[in-house]
């Protein structure tokens, strides 16, 4: 296939006036609005009613002691949040991304954000893609743990799409972009976590308040007017007393005292590297019953691991590792290359001297690599795709490979050549992304604080069940078609597999109730 023609550096611009810049647009108020915000609200609109009330009394020292408390609170809130979303401006600054694109014939790096729809961009290894592209040319493996949750890298050849921020693991490959900004995958996903604004909780815990002290004092004003109506007071003495009990119905102090906690709470936070945006967010989390957690990159590591090693024809697994260890190289920086070497002894110490390395071709579906043994025999090892392997051998393993691949693993076959014959099966291994160690524990501490969680991942039914049940989790595994069939039942779900951006949105939508309440 010949070099695909890319834009023109005119057509480009012309393209660009059309679509948009390639970026996910920021809605960020200016400062008077958001200023303007901290006033508009349930809680505010309580403070304001109380000091209006006080200054047709007459009672200006009262109005002005309320008016103080508001402006408390929207200053404290509107400071701390300013702070946080600077703090974000500045990241997305430094983490702007460049793309090798084609334009008049010849290859340059310019800014992601000026792509179009086609474009022609070259990825390889490291790279993010930086815009839902179609694969003209090679083959890579690309990482979409960050988009779909998804542990284990796919192989994306010609006729395949890459979408916008997924890492190249392994490979290079020229693209077409097809979609750019907020019409790529990505870019829809920001704009249903944009629309899915979350209900605030102290608002109405203070409403809730504020009914029921109305309802005590309607009872208590009630009393309070027959007595002074047949005690002969006035009716000034009376409505002054009707007021008086209705100014004690709203609690001036308990939301300057909450945003007073929310802002010690962020900076407490802060200092342990954790951003928080919103001050009510502290609230939300602890009034949480219901948290639905994201499982790669959260519960687990996001990291491949040896899981489990099987021995053929005699071979033992530690041996099986060391062989798959022997046709890897840490110099390619293949992610499935690196699993292996963490988990086996490097056979230079056994002695061994390697002379040749071919590493993982997609077109092979292996990676090979020839050794000169302590005795001075010539060794060959492969390790690829279990169907490669068992053709290069001539056997088999269906059923030991049926059950590794059923939980949810990466398994790959592991084959042996020496001077003295050809290629044998000497076993299967297993790669996983591995629980983190602090997770079982924290699901407990969780469960303990009557925290009920729920894993959320875009890996397979069988990944789900095998990670939920290393840490413990119980319950059974549901799927999206499911979850939209029977909402009602999602407290008794723990794991929700293949759940991409939409199903995960919608979901945590609908169980946005009173009660319990979800994160």
């Amino acid at each position: 296939m010949g070099t695909p023609e890319g834009l023109t550096a005119a057509e480009a611009g012309r393209r660009l006036a059309e679509t948009g810049r390639n970026e996910i647009p920021q809605q960020r108020l200016g400062w008077p609005r958001r200023l303007g915000a901290k006033f508009w609200a349930p809680v505010p609109w309580m403070l304001e009613a109380t000091a209006l009330l006080e200054l047709v009394l007459g009672r200006w020292t009262d109005a002005a002691l309320v008016a103080a408390v508001l402006g408390l609170n929207a200053g404290i809130g509107f400071v701390q949040e300013g702070r946080a979303q600077d703090a974000l401006a500045l990241l997305r600054t430094r983490l702007e991304v460049n793309a090798r694109v084609l334009r008049d014939g010849a290859w340059s790096s310019a800014p992601a954000a000026s792509l179009v729809p086609g474009d022609v961009v070259h990825v390889r290894m490291g790279d993010f893609v930086p815009a839902d592209a179609r694969v003209l040319e090679g083959e890579v493996l690309a990482d979409q743990a960050s988009l779909t949750g998804e542990s284990v890298p796919l192989e994306r050849g010609p006729g395949a799409v890459l979408y916008s921020g997924t890492v190249v693991a392994r490979g290079e490959a020229t693209a077409r972009v097809e979609a750019t900004g907020p019409r790529t995958f990505f870019g829809r996903t920001a704009q249903l976590v944009g629309s899915s604004a979350p209900l605030e909780h102290l608002g109405g815990l203070v409403l809730r308040m504020v009914r029921v002290f109305i309802a005590i004092d309607l009872v208590i004003a009630a009393a309070g007017t027959a007595y002074l109506a047949w005690s002969g007071a006035g009716p000034d003495a009376v409505l002054s007393f009707a007021v008086v009990l209705l100014l004690a119905s709203v609690p001036v102090a308990m939301p300057a005292a909450f945003t007073l906690a929310g802002a010690l709470g962020a900076r407490r936070l802060a200092r342990a590297g954790i951003l928080t945006t919103r001050l009510s967010v502290l609230q939300d989390a602890a009034s949480m019953q219901v948290l639905c957690v994201d499982k790669t990159g959260t519960l687990t590591r996001n990291q491949l691991a040896v899981a489990e090693a099987l021995g053929i024809d005699g071979a033992s697994p530690a041996e099986t590792i060391r062989l798959a260890a022997a046709a890897s190289d840490a110099a390619t920086q293949d992610p499935i290359d690196l699993a292996i070497l963490a988990g086996a002894a490097p056979a230079e110490d056994l002695g061994w001297r390697r002379t040749a390395f071919v590493p993982f071709d997609p077109a092979t579906k292996r990676s090979q690599a020839s050794w000169i043994a302590e005795d001075g025999a010539a060794v060959d090892v492969a390790k690829g795709a279990p169907a490669v392997i068992s053709a290069l051998t001539g056997h088999q393993e269906a059923a030991a490979l049926a059950r590794l691949a059923a939980s949810g693993a990466r398994v790959l076959g592991v084959a042996l050549r020496t001077d003295d014959g050809g290629w044998r099966h000497r076993g299967l291994v297993a790669l996983a992304d591995t629980p983190r160690e602090e997770a079982a524990d924290m699901l407990g501490r969780l469960g303990d604080l009557g925290v009920r969680a729920i894993m959320v991942t875009g890996d397979s039914a069988a990944t789900a069940a095998a990670v939920a049940q290393r840490l413990g989790m119980r319950g059974s595994v549901i799927t999206p078609e499911r979850l939209a069939a029977e909402p009602p039942a999602f407290p008794a779900w723990p794991r929700w597999p293949r759940s991409f951006p939409s199903t995960s949105t919608s979901s945590s939508a609908g169980s946005r109730r009173p009660a319990p309440w979800w994160g």
